[in-house]
């Protein structure tokens, strides 16, 4: 019986991925895109080989993720933004949209995409899982794309 699961301690030189980056609550997506590279940097990921694309809100990021997966350079890409909920129905919009965006660019190009799109009640939180005391909701979306990169690696050998 063989088990097939993603190692993290590989060593990852040549591996081209892309961060798909919303500039809506920067000062929260800018603290996930630097936990995000630094894990990359830490797994020998060469920087020349992280591509950073913005886009204005987390609601486009599925459409640069589609055309990002689309164009073959990538192996893997991380999708970073934050929704935090407000008065009006408008987060739960952004929030479903984004989310079955970026699910349905992963099964129409089999390449695999991480979600870290936070989805908060408040400010508070999104602060939290941006590096504070929740730790940093980037570097977790980075190692999980750097595993299931491994993953499918091993299932295609």
């Amino acid at each position: 019986m063989a088990t097939i699961e993603g190692r993290l301690n590989r060593n990852h030189p040549q591996t081209r991925v892309a961060i798909i980056a919303a500039r809506f609550n920067g000062a929260i997506v800018d603290n996930l895109v630097k936990g995000a590279v630094d894990i990359f940097s830490r797994s020998g990921v060469e920087a020349k080989n992280i591509d950073i694309i913005q886009v204005p809100g987390a609601f486009e990021i599925p459409i640069a993720a589609l055309a990002a997966a689309k164009t073959g350079k990538y192996k893997g890409l991380v999708t970073l933004g934050a929704v935090i909920r407000g008065a009006t129905a408008h987060f739960d919009y952004v929030a479903s949209g984004a989310t079955n965006g970026i699910m349905t660019a992963m099964q129409q190009t089999g390449v695999p995409i991480t979600f870290g799109v936070l989805t908060t009640e408040n400010l508070e939180q999104a602060i939290q899982r941006a590096g504070s005391t929740v730790g940093n909701k980037g570097a977790e979306a980075a190692m999980a794309l750097l595993e299931m990169i491994d993953v499918l690696e091993q299932i295609h050998e």
